[in-house]
């Protein structure tokens, strides 16, 4: 099958090389194509400013849009005008998408004071981000239809290059709450997996799913894990500028019951796996 890669940044190429080893063909979209591995066809396009040209009619779509900052305008010219601009450009071909897959996050859930959230909780983010994408999420079930179209919604992807927990330690300015918030976390081989198993397998999707790990853990309980793991003092307890997720506990019982397997269960083996890429000792 043919996929379309849009936003073939960190994720997207990861789940691009995913796709090429299963055998299909993978154009990926790109403001800097030159960046990308020789196995994804290259299309230059900035999606925040113009409709792509699209060189074949792809089977499936992949929307993994990123924001350039974290600021509503950034968000807003990432998620909706990328997201319409990509479906204007689906629009023109002469065989529509057998599957539209739009990765989205868990900040469209509110916080909900350690409670278990779901695909069937009611969204009602309270942050720019989540508002936004939410946002975008409705402009694609208006456009593609749940028949076609599905959204991926991540926990905070962690994995190579994406190690902030671990140089906030480091740097020594790491903070444990004071009082108990839990984080949902997915490796990012575990969610470049996730978008190809949706994209392609047999049955049809659902329109939503959660795509966090198995283990919704205290956030002061990964940082002790990784204090210890790089032989660093605990960090203190107290105020901290991180809560802006809410406490929330995000199941991935309906991605699960598909038949999807995880690589990385639980940070522990997740960040284990960083470590030893780095040539740490851990515990």
């Amino acid at each position: 099958m043919s996929v379309l890669i849009a936003g073939c940044g960190d994720l997207g190429t990861e789940a691009g090389l995913r796709f090429v080893s299963a055998g299909h063909q993978v154009f990926g979209i790109r403001r800097s194509p030159e960046k990308l591995p020789p196995q994804i066809r290259p299309i230059r396009a900035d999606l925040s400013r113009e409709v792509p040209e699209l060189p074949a009619n792809a089977e499936i779509v992949v929307i993994a849009l990123a924001a350039e900052a974290p600021t509503e305008e950034a968000y807003r010219a990432a998620y909706v005008v990328g997201l319409r601009n990509v479906l204007d450009a689906v629009d023109r071909q002469t065989v529509p998408p057998k599957r539209i897959l739009f990765v989205s996050s868990t900040a469209v859930y509110p916080d909900a004071a350690g409670a278990v959230v779901d695909e069937s909780t009611p969204t009602m983010p309270t942050r720019f981000s989540g508002r936004i994408l939410l946002e975008a999420e409705e402009l694609l079930l208006a456009r593609a239809g749940q028949a076609t179209a599905t959204i991926l919604r991540l926990g905070g992807i962690y994995g190579p290059g994406r190690t902030r927990l671990i140089d906030q330690l480091r740097a020594g300015k790491a903070v444990i709450p004071g009082q108990p918030k839990h984080t949902n976390r997915i490796h990012r081989d575990d969610a470049a997996a996730m978008i190809v198993h949706l994209a392609t397998m047999n049955e049809r999707p659902a329109s939503v799913y959660l795509g966090v790990d198995d283990d919704s853990s205290e956030y002061g309980d990964v940082l002790r894990f990784l204090a210890a793991a790089l032989r660093l003092p605990e960090p203190p307890v107290g105020p901290t500028s991180d809560g802006g997720a809410g406490d929330k506990r995000c199941s991935n019982r309906r991605l699960r019951s598909t038949g999807f397997e995880l690589s990385y269960p639980s940070y522990k083996e997740g960040y284990r796996a960083i470590l030893a890429g780095e040539g740490v000792r851990h515990a």
